[in-house]
């Protein structure tokens, strides 16, 4: 397994800087974060480390020759939107934006492409899988065209008022995975698995691991804090915000043990990557930069 980070965290860095600072802490990879250059929605989004709008010949030499001489690999281009959005005009821009992305993942050779499947937060989780089938095969048609694998990331996209009822990401839990899967039945689709997400769903994050082995292109690594007392006072219904906060690696409930036990178990040998949302490191680039610093120096107990 090969450890880095998602590069989102670093969103006032270059696309230079994000991946020297990838090289001086020792990561042997990034996620790169390639979302367009406008004005973000959300918290860690719209970063752009690589434009894909604007990917000449020659700009496509010139990273690969940065990260070979930096020896720092790219992982996947990432692109997190909700690609089922109810607003039409918004779907049709995140769906073309998600194309241009998977494009630019080929052109670079990397050929991985990390996302969500998207969701109508009006709609119930049946209406949700219809629009699956309208709207996905396509998009599929050009990665699988593209020789590039999709892996859709299990994080609910489910936190306070915003996202109200249910949520902007509908492959949540094994069941609906499931459910996706026997709706495209593409190889080049997969998951982006984060154990973090399962924690606050009360769903086990460890025998899906076994259950969907051949589907696990790209591993997350990071952790989710039950704030047991809250809970307890808001129940499961309420915003899970209300009872839970985003950690570094090793500072929340995830057994990181168990889970990386089980990763080689199922002899998964691809990337996996660090994701910071911890607002305790939040405030300066020396927190930011320690966030990634600890992260690191926990999870080297598992994955050298």
């Amino acid at each position: 397994m090969k450890l880095g980070f998602v590069s989102a965290i670093l969103d006032t860095w270059s696309f230079e800087e994000m991946i020297d600072t990838a090289s001086e802490l020792g990561f042997q990879c990034v996620e790169v974060a390639c979302w367009p250059n406008e004005k973000a929605e959300r918290r860690y989004a719209g970063v752009s480390h690589i434009d894909v709008n604007n990917l000449s010949d020659e700009k496509i030499a010139y990273i690969k020759e940065y990260c070979r001489n930096h020896n720092v690999e790219i992982s996947s281009l990432a692109f997190y939107p909700n690609i089922m959005e109810s607003d039409l005009e918004k779907r049709e821009k995140n769906i073309a934006h998600l194309k241009k992305v998977i494009e630019g993942s080929a052109r670079l050779g990397i050929n991985m492409v990390t996302t969500f499947i998207g969701r109508n937060p009006k709609k119930s989780v049946e209406e949700n899988l219809e629009l699956v089938k309208e709207i996905w095969p396509p998009i599929m048609e050009v990665a699988k065209e593209k020789g590039v694998r999709v892996a859709i990331e299990n994080c609910p996209m489910y936190f306070d008022e915003t996202q109200w009822p249910g949520g902007q990401n509908l492959m949540t839990t094994p069941e609906n995975w499931k459910k996706i899967f026997d709706i495209l039945p593409y190889e080049n689709l997969g998951i982006n698995y984060d154990p973090s997400h399962f924690v606050w769903q009360m769903v086990d994050y460890i025998a899906p691991i076994y259950e969907f082995k051949d589907r696990i292109f790209h591993v997350h690594y990071k952790d989710i804090k039950l704030k047991h007392e809250k809970l307890a006072r808001f129940g499961t219904m309420a915003y899970p915000l209300d009872y839970m906060e985003p950690k570094l690696p090793g500072l929340g409930d995830v057994d990181w043990g168990k889970y990386v036990s089980a990763l080689t178990d199922i002899r998964y040998d691809g990337y996996t990557c660090i994701e910071v949302e911890d607002r305790a490191f939040e405030g300066s680039k020396e927190k930011i930069l320690d966030s990634l610093k600890i992260s690191k120096r926990y999870m080297e107990q598992y994955v050298i």
